[in-house]
């Protein structure tokens, strides 16, 4: 009776009114973007979590993570890797806009360098920052893993597995935390098993969760229930990749965060 209680309290937990984050624009070379900044009100300066949108772009979802990231004591930053007003309205666009990045790594890195050096200016921001992702920002989150970039922690939600840069030995210095649903037919098992093997052989501290029963998307309310389309919520997942999400976070950022504090002065 108590875990279902608990488990309830956490769905609704999901549903929390937003906090009031900002809108912020910045620039990738002559390209003007748009993300929304959701500060903590945890002691500055606090730890950073870039977080990386689905194929359709900045909505108001990533907004949402990014509102519960600032509850949990964490600054959140959900970045926009397409450009301001690029938000595309149909999944044939937001494939062709979709598969672009995934196709060009050293675009994505960039994109992603943009808001990551945006942040690092920020007298909020403490020096320790992660950065997660959804289904397309989830494989841009380990794309950043796999150029070399400069976080403390990767996290991603369904994203793909495949990639056209694979890993080399030594390049990713940082955890990853990868949430994959194991029943996803956009990304079988053959692309799972490759994804392994690349991620051993770069010599890569590495976490991968397969959740039964889950298809992609499975953390997005918005992808419906049926999970025969191939992309359906499942609620169980969605709250216990959150939970280990969190659990990886903390350990990671907010101890290397206390560690590095000056201790309190002596009382003479």
């Amino acid at each position: 009776m108590m875990r279902i209680f608990a488990f309830l309290m956490l769905l609704a937990a999901f549903s929390l009114p937003a906090h009031a984050g900002e809108t912020v624009t910045y620039k990738d070379g002559d390209t003007v973007l748009e993300g929304y900044f959701a500060r903590t009100d945890a002691p500055a300066p606090a730890p950073v979590i870039l977080v990386i949108h689905q194929w359709k772009g900045l909505t108001d979802y990533e907004k949402m993570r990014a509102d519960m990231l600032a509850a949990k004591g964490y600054n959140a930053f959900a970045i926009d890797m397409y450009g301001q007003g690029v938000r595309p309205v149909t999944n044939e666009e937001a494939g062709a806009l979709a598969t672009k990045y995934k196709n060009d790594p050293d675009l994505s890195r960039r994109r992603i360098a943009a808001a990551l050096d945006l942040v690092k200016s920020m007298s909020s921001a403490g020096p320790e920052i992660a950065v997660m992702g959804y289904c397309f920002g989830g494989t841009m989150a380990l794309e950043a893993a796999r150029g070399g970039m400069d976080f403390d922690a990767f996290v991603s939600f369904h994203g793909g597995l495949s990639t056209p840069d694979p890993a080399q030995a030594g390049v990713i210095k940082a955890p990853l935390l990868v949430h994959h649903g194991a029943d996803d037919p956009f990304v079988p098992p053959a692309d799972v098993a490759a994804f392994e093997r690349e991620m051993m052989d770069a010599g890569t501290q590495m976490t991968l969760y397969a959740y039964v029963g889950a298809v992609h998307a499975f953390t997005q309310k918005e992808a419906g229930n049926d999970p025969t389309k191939g992309a359906a919520y499942n609620a169980e997942a969605d709250i216990m990749s959150w939970e280990r999400t969190m659990a990886f976070l903390d350990n990671i950022l907010k101890k290397r965060a206390e560690s590095s504090a000056p201790a309190p002065a002596s009382v003479p």
